[in-house]
This record gives structure tokens, C-alpha cells and sequence, in this order.
């Protein structure tokens, strides 16, 4: 500030990360589109919440204050899925979980406003915030709590990827103007706002699980910017205002965002604090789109990023690859080249595009619909043109493939296979089929082991051909809705007779905010069919779920019966 000249700042952002300046921390692309714009930008990352010596070091904003946990909520950043407490955080220096606190969002709007009475309007962002906007089940606590702006008493929620409506804030706050009729945000009204849908209240949803699965299904269905209504909910005596989601950017608009001038390195102030292993990950590894049409059931992305894949160009990608080569430290290898699901960038559905994301039916679930046209050939020219940078070793795919679409397409499925083991693997390729048992994968929205067994097969039968020793790496989930003892049993034959292996990435399935597996957690319903399910809700039981993949042969416990819900 004293470099630049400035005697204040319009706004100051709060992050319970540290500050990575890199296009994948939202707190940094948020920090660069403001600054980009003209205004006077501060970061202020994981500020001590027991002392007013951070917080108010860089003074009160003239405009707002944004706030956010950072890129993960802070509850499953703080506490695994058996709710022990983690003793690493790769997003603070030195790695040790010490920085962050608890349901950080509420923490950081109570900071502020203990150090600065009456101040500046406190705007709330990131996935904490997205995936906790509405009444909400909370897994930690095992209740329904409020919308997080209720809790936090905040005045503004931004959800979604929010670069427009962050830009649109601003420049109402600025010029003294009414930011209610901002698309995708949240804000708190005396009255519902008119021709807005109106959703069960917080008082019958904590009540009633069923008028909280109406709820739920409502506030699903209006997340697609084309098709969604605004929504209220009454929360104690006011109401919770959601305005219909920010459009998609188009392709111009992300290569913008993307063709900023990041730093992809930790803030000098917080780099000498220690390591910050989250950077390993992120600095030589490229977004190429945003969204994912899968919707597995236990996954956040449909209503925070959407439904619909926006892809970066070609030429935007290609830019900032060359702009890596330049960076210190580069040895020639891309880390990732993908997205939510690697594979979906370039591929999307036409009459999504015109009309919105389908209410009735799913993309690839139970099958492909017909209607959405799986063709690589877009990818397979990108990877190409990677390939072909001279500083360029190898470019690997980190983030993960939807084997099924691989499968699926008959245009070029084959050779983007080709592509793929003989360019772009490290030895092992990542996918994430989570189970083989059809009724477990039928709640989590999962292709059936088909595909699986299909894949594996060409997989292996294109690194032979090669004369490549390369394998597949298999994420699997434990105790999810609708999984039993017995049900891990099988996935453990399935996974010895048919895949040749013993898993070792295997997780138990963590009730996050927002998504449908969640929802099934917390009511024991299927909501699709209406069906009872059994939940495993024990933790040992869960983690006994967990050993029975995990350990070998040799080493495995006799468990005895399977447990079942009385």
C-alpha cells in the first residue's frame, strides 16, 4: 500500500488458506478480477482469530469486506470423515492444521466485527459459503443449521463461481446503487421477494425430514442460470432471498480470467512462515474448463460450479502453458491438464446450451443420454498442441476421466486412449468408479462395472500393444448410503478377481452440504425411488467397512455377520 501510494483500500479479502497467488485459489482469481477492474484490493490470509493484530492491519475497506474458508469448507478440512481431527493442512505453511478454525466463515464475520463496530458490508464466498446458503444438514453436528448468512449475520452471500456478481457488488457499493437485484447471490429480506419460489422453512425442515427432501429437490432444480427460479426460505422471522445463479462465462469471458497475471507462487509474507504443500499440486498444473454434467450423487460441483462444461480456448490454454515454461522451477513436466473430470472439456450438450440443464434426467446416468454427443477429437487436438511446445516433457491427466465416455465414443474414444497412455500417464492413470455393487452405485449415481471391466481391459490391451508397464489407480468410497458389510465384501472379490489388485485409495464417504448423498445420510431415503436405505452411522463400523477393502489377504480380520440397521 505504502509502494503504491494508497491511504486505504476499497476492498479487503479474508481466506482461511494461505495466500497462494494461482488461478486455482478462488480468494486469487476474486483478488485479481477486483484489481483488474480498478479497485484497491487487500488479503488478508488466515488471520489469528484470537487477536485483533491481523485483522486490522490493513485498516476498514471503503466498499466491503469478502470472506471466505478458503478452497475447502473448513469443517472437512479440519476433521476427517470419522470426525478425528487432521493434524496437516497442505494450504498452511509448514503443513501442520493450526491456522484454520472452525466453521472459519462465522469465525472471521465475528473477527471483524469485534475489531470494527458498524463497519462495511461483509460478503461471504467460496464453497463454505455456496454449499451452506440454504437450510443445511451439517454432519458435524448432526442437525439442520440456518443459511451460513443468518449464522454470521453477514449481509451478502455470493454462490457459485462468483466473478460477475463479486464485479457487480462492487460497482453498486461504489456508486451507491441497490445490489438485491444481483444474479447469483443470497441476502437476507423482512418479506419474500415476489414470483420467487417459496421453500419449506428452516422451523419444518429441521421437523420433518420429508418437507426437508422437498426442499432439497427444489433447491437442486434451480441451479442452472437458464432455467432457475429465485428462491426464499423464511428462517426465523425474515427470509432468505437466493436470486437466480450468475450466468456461465462464455469462452472470451474465461480466458480472460485465466490470461491474468498470476504470480503461482505463496505471498513472500506467508512463504517464509514455512512449506505450503498445496503448491506442489497447483503450480504447474492447467484448468482447461469448469462444471461437470455427471452429478455423482455424493458430489457438491453441480450447485456450486454447475451443470454445464465452460471451456477456455485452445490458444488461452496454450498461453499460459508457455507462461509455466518461464516460471522458476519448471523442468518441463505439466502436473495436470483437466478439470473437474479431465475428459468433458470441449463436450457438452446443444440443447443445454439453448434451453438449460434437464430437470427429469441426468446426462451419463443411468446412461449417455442420446442427446449429448461424446467426441474427444477437441481434447485430443489440445493435447496435441501441448505436445507439441518445445519446453513441454510431458503434460500428465492428474484430475481424473470419465472412463464411460471413453467408451462411449465411437468417434475417437480409441485414439484419445492411444493418446492418453502413450503421452500423457505417470505411470498410473486415476479413475473413480467408488464401487461394483449395483445397488450401491445406483444411489451414487455411478456407471455400472461394465464399463469398468470394459476399460480395464482396453487399458491394458493399448499399454501391451505400446509396450507400456503403466497401471489404473481406483478411488473407492466406504459406507456410503446404501452400502453395507456385505456390499464391501463383494466390491473386495470384485476388486481381486477382476481388477488383479488389493485398493489402497479407499475413503469413507463424508456428509458434505448440498448433495443428494448427504440428503440420503440424513433421512435414510432413497429420494428418487422413496426406498428405505440402510446408512451406516457407526464410526467403527464405518472404518470396518474401510478394512475390509483395505487389508489383505493375509492380514484380513474375520468381521463375522454383517452388520444391518435393526
Amino acid at each position: 500500500m505504502k509502494k503504491r501510494g494508497w491511504k486505504g483500500l476499497d476492498i479487503i479479502l479474508i481466506t482461511g488458506d494461505t495466500y497462494i497467488d494461482s488461478p486455482h485459489i478462488g480468494v486469487a482469481v476474486i483478488g485479481n478480477v477486483l484489481a483488474k477492474a480498478g479497485y484497491k484490493v487487500g488479503i488478508i490470509a488466515q488471520p489469528d482469530i484470537n487477536s485483533g493484530d491481523d485483522i486490522t492491519r490493513l485498516g476498514e475497506p471503503e466498499l466491503f469486506w469478502g470472506v471466505t474458508a478458503g478452497s475447502v469448507d473448513s469443517m472437512v478440512a479440519n476433521y476427517t470423515a470419522l470426525k478425528k481431527k487432521r493434524r496437516s493442512d497442505d494450504f498452511t505453511p509448514g503443513g501442520e492444521n493450526t491456522r484454520r478454525p472452525d466453521r472459519a466463515t462465522i469465525a472471521y464475520a465475528n473477527l471483524i466485527r469485534r475489531h470494527f463496530k458498524n463497519t462495511k458490508p461483509l460478503v461471504f464466498g467460496g464453497i463454505e459459503a455456496s454449499l451452506r446458503r440454504i437450510a443445511h444438514y451439517d454432519y458435524w453436528e448432526n442437525s439442520i443449521r440456518r443459511s451460513l448468512l443468518f449464522d454470521a449475520k453477514a449481509d451478502i452471500l455470493v454462490y457459485g463461481m462468483g466473478e460477475k456478481a463479486i464485479l457487480e457488488i462492487a460497482e453498486n457499493l461504489s456508486q451507491g446503487g441497490n445490489i438485491q437485484d444481483i444474479r447469483g447471490i443470497c441476502y437476507i429480506a423482512k418479506e419474500p421477494e415476489k414470483g420467487y419460489l417459496m421453500l419449506p422453512s428452516y422451523e419444518e425442515v429441521k421437523e420433518d425430514k420429508e418437507k426437508f427432501t422437498a426442499m432439497f429437490r427444489l433447491f437442486y432444480e434451480n441451479n442452472d442460470p437458464l432455467t432457475a427460479q429465485g428462491l426464499c426460505q423464511k428462517q426465523d422471522t425474515r427470509y432468505l432471498i437466493q436470486n437466480p445463479p450468475s450466468p456461465y462465462p462464455s469462452e472470451k469471458e474465461l480466458d480472460e480470467i485465466y490470461d491474468m497475471p498470476f504470480e503461482r507462487d505463496v505471498h513472500p509474507y506467508y512463504k517464509k512462515q514455512g512449506v505450503v504443500r498445496a503448491l506442489d499440486t497447483i503450480k504447474f498444473s492447467i484448468t482447461t474448463h469448469r462444471g461437470c454434467y455427471g452429478e455423482c450423487s455424493f458430489c457438491a460441483i453441480a450447485v456450486h460450479q454447475g451443470r454445464t462444461i465452460s471451456s477456455r480456448s485452445a490458444a488461452s490454454i496454450i498461453r499460459e502453458i508457455k507462461a509455466l515454461t518461464r516460471l522458476s522451477g519448471f523442468k518441463g513436466y505439466i502436473a495436470d491438464v483437466g478439470g473437474p473430470t479431465a475428459n468433458m472439456y470441449g463436450i457438452e450438450c446443444e440443447k443445454k446450451f439453448k434451453k438449460g440443464s434437464c430437470k427429469d434426467k441426468r446426462c451419463l446416468y443411468p446412461a449417455r443420454c442420446k442427446q449429448l454427443k461424446v467426441d474427444h477429437s477437441r481434447q485430443r487436438e489440445l493435447l496435441k498442441q501441448i505436445r507439441d511446445i518445445p519446453e513441454i516433457k510431458k503434460a500428465f491427466i492428474a484430475s481424473g476421466l470419465r472412463y464411460d465416455m471413453i467408451m462411449d465414443d465411437t468417434i475417437c474414444g480409441a485414439a484419445y486412449l492411444r493418446d492418453v497412455v502413450e503421452h500423457h500417464v505417470s505411470g498410473q492413470l486415476k479413475i473413480a468408479p467408488e464401487h461394483t455393487e449395483d445397488t450401491v452405485l445406483k444411489r451414487m449415481g455411478k456407471p455400472g462395472s461394465k464399463y469398468l471391466q470394459a476399460f480395464k481391459e482396453a487399458f491394458d490391451s493399448m499399454n501391451k500393444r505400446l509396450g507400456k508397464k503403466q497401471f489404473l489407480t481406483y478411488y473407492l468410497i466406504a459406507a456410503h448410503p446404501g452400502c453395507d458389510e456385505q456390499a464391501m465384501r463383494k466390491l473386495k472379490e470384485f476388486t481381486v478377481r477382476e481388477l488383479k489388485i488389493n485398493p489402497e485409495q479407499v475413503q469413507v464417504f463424508t456428509p458434505t452440504p448440498s448433495t443428494y448423498s448427504t440428503l440420503m445420510y440424513y433421512t435414510g431415503i432413497d429420494p428418487f425411488t422413496g426406498e428405505r436405505l440402510f446408512v451406516e452411522k457407526d464410526m467403527q463400523k464405518k472404518e470396518r467397512q474401510k478394512e475390509i477393502i483395505t487389508d489383505s489377504q493375509s492380514k484380513r480380520r474375520d468381521y463375522g455377520k454383517v452388520h444391518r440397521p435393526n
